[in-house]
């Protein structure tokens, strides 16, 4: 039996706990008494805040129940916050402020997503965009030539370099893009999105944060990589080596991170792409989840323990318009939760989904753009409303350029208002969640989960059905069945098949790196292979003896990277273990 007909088995097995358990406290007086006296000291233990308004709120708004069935459902089935099955949220008290007003406030949110040009640049735009916070949380943006492990001086490479992303090709590179930045401060934070050379860069991070800090900081060092490579295959493309070594490389970072950097999460289970290539939002929340359990099959398959690996795990969703995303996170930690416990034997730091949300990239159109300002405030609100752990805004300019300050700007502020100047989530935990109509989609979107489960299973887990291009037919399908229905005004766009005035309105301004730039990135990667001339072929010697032995590649990675740029850390490892043959 695959382990998603198992998690499928244990969710079912647990709803059916639940309504055991309310049948129990509804038949048995004894029961249900004490059942009551929890209830009411639970009720009793919640502080109460005053608004600036002089408004006195719970810190918590506990529905009002009486009735012990009723109670039983809501705190076994639901659970309060940071209480399994973690539908509420996984921690007890986000986002609020803190009662004492003299006490820290907690870390924010918000964590921006930024890169253009070369990594100067986006050193001063993260710079600019952490200037006003307490926390430094910066996610990272690569260029395609960074994303497909290729060097900024091959051919035909030149016109993309800093475009889309910054161009990391060297160890200094990496030096250069978090200069000022404390890696070793528990207030800093690093996010970077990259898949398939993303040992690679992530080996390029720790051996950067070395030279600054020295060998200690590594146990200090707070972030993640995504490293997500099976959500590119399903939706993305974005691999190197075939699926086999590409996991291997991975496993290798994923191993070594859990044992030796405890602070991180060496993989970012992403269904944001998936989303974004197409998916629905129950196929995103479904390959995402089944990717996340097939990771977890892999790790215990190394002997790794689940206490060790799973509290390092962390995930990635998009948030959009569709009514699916006023429950989908909520489903998702729940569905994790009972997975890991039941099926993994995860302890509770392995069963809590911590989750990275950002608003919908597809959902902003090109279309009187300023419109885009809207709809990324609905999301967030809905992304909020899920109890995301961090959150991302897109900036309206995207359909046509890199964001530009004015426009990240406006992104950054969309969630300070939202969280710091409205009252929805500074005052009491999960004010505007536990609606019929959410418990509504929750139960739909939880059903429809599953039956995906039940297919992937059918085809053989997550690898099988990869193999039968499942995912990606389902995603290629729901895609086109998206674009027909905004041609047939099915799907709404306000601008764009709806009042549309019909005139054209002026662009923003454009971000472009100059050729100048460009060049300076080349000159900078050749001088780097030139001082490192007599090391580099000696170093990639070692890393191939390394993978050929079975060793862990992310180790001597750490090593390599001194002297070795990117593309030639690329070109050895597929010389060892052939190239990816991307599926149509």
């Amino acid at each position: 039996m695959g382990d998603l007909k198992k998690v499928c088995q244990q969710l079912a097995a647990f709803n059916a706990s639940v309504e055991t358990r309310v049948k129990e406290v509804r038949e048995n007086p004894e029961e249900a008494k004490v059942l009551l006296e929890k209830w009411r000291e639970i009720q009793e233990a919640v502080p109460e805040v005053e608004t600036p308004t002089g408004l006195k709120l719970p810190r918590l708004p506990l529905p009002l129940l009486d009735e012990p069935g009723a109670i039983a459902r809501y705190l076994y089935g639901e659970g309060l916050p940071g209480e399994f099955p973690y539908l509420s949220s996984s921690y007890a008290e986000m986002y609020l402020d803190p009662m004492d007003p003299h006490e820290v406030p907690p870390e924010e949110p918000t964590r921006l997503f930024a890169g253009l040009g070369t990594a100067k640049d986006t050193n001063e735009r993260f710079h600019f965009l952490t200037k006003n916070q307490r926390s430094h949380r910066m996610s990272t943006a690569f260029d395609g030539p960074t994303l497909y492990g290729m060097d900024s001086d091959e051919p035909g490479v030149f016109g993309k370099i800093g475009e889309g992303g910054v161009a990391i090709d060297t160890v200094e590179d990496m030096e250069v893009l978090f200069a000022g930045f404390d890696l070793a401060a528990a207030s800093t934070s690093v996010s970077m999105t990259i898949n398939g050379p993303a040992p690679t860069v992530m080996a390029m991070f720790v051996a950067a944060a070395k030279r600054r800090f020295g060998d200690g900081v590594v146990e200090k060092l707070r972030g993640t990589v995504q490293a997500d490579i099976l959500k590119e295959v399903q939706g993305q493309n974005e691999v190197l080596f075939p699926v086999q070594a590409s996991l291997r490389f991975l496993l290798d970072m994923m191993e070594y991170s859990v044992m030796k950097i405890p602070r991180w999460y060496p993989v970012s289970i992403s269904g944001y792409h998936i989303s974004q290539a197409g998916a629905t939002p129950v196929q995103q929340a479904a390959y995402t989840l089944s990717n996340g359990f097939a990771y977890a099959e892999m790790m215990r398959g190394r002997g790794i323990d689940v206490r060790d690996f799973a509290p390092r795990f962390s995930f990635f969703l998009d948030c959009g318009l569709d009514v699916e995303f006023m429950a989908l996170a909520r489903i998702c930690r729940k569905i994790w939760a009972v997975g890991m416990r039941d099926v993994y034997g995860a302890d509770q730091r392995g069963q809590k989904l911590k989750l990275h949300t950002q608003t919908s990239g597809r959902s902003l159109v090109a279309a009187e753009f300023k419109n885009n300002l809207t709809r990324t405030a609905v999301e967030l609100l809905m992304a909020y409303m899920n109890a995301t752990n961090s959150c991302h805004s897109n900036s309206a300019d995207e359909p046509f350029t890199t964001p530009s300050e004015e426009y990240v700007k406006l992104a950054s502020h969309a969630q300070s208002i939202m969280l710091e100047e409205s009252g929805l989530f500074r005052h009491m935990m999960n004010g505007v969640s536990g609606s019929p109509g959410m418990k509504a989609v929750e139960r739909a979107v939880e059903q429809a989960i599953l039956e995906e489960f039940e297919e992937i299973d059918r085809l053989g887990g997550v690898l099988g059905a990869m193999e039968h291009r499942y995912q990606r037919s389902q995603i290629q399908a729901s895609s086109h069945r998206y674009e027909q229905q905004i041609m047939e005004n099915e799907r709404r766009i306000i601008g764009l098949n709806r009042y549309a005035e019909g005139v054209e309105h002026p662009e923003p301004q454009l971000v472009r790196i100059s050729n100048e730039r460009k060049e300076e990135q080349v000159l900078r990667i050749q001088d780097f292979k030139k001082r490192n001339q007599d090391k580099a072929g000696p170093a990639l010697e070692r890393l191939g003896q390394v993978v050929r032995s079975d060793g862990n590649v992310f180790e001597e990675l750490i090593d390599t990277v001194e002297t070795c740029t990117l593309g030639q850390i690329t070109k050895a490892l597929q010389a060892e273990v052939g190239k990816f043959r991307p599926m149509m």
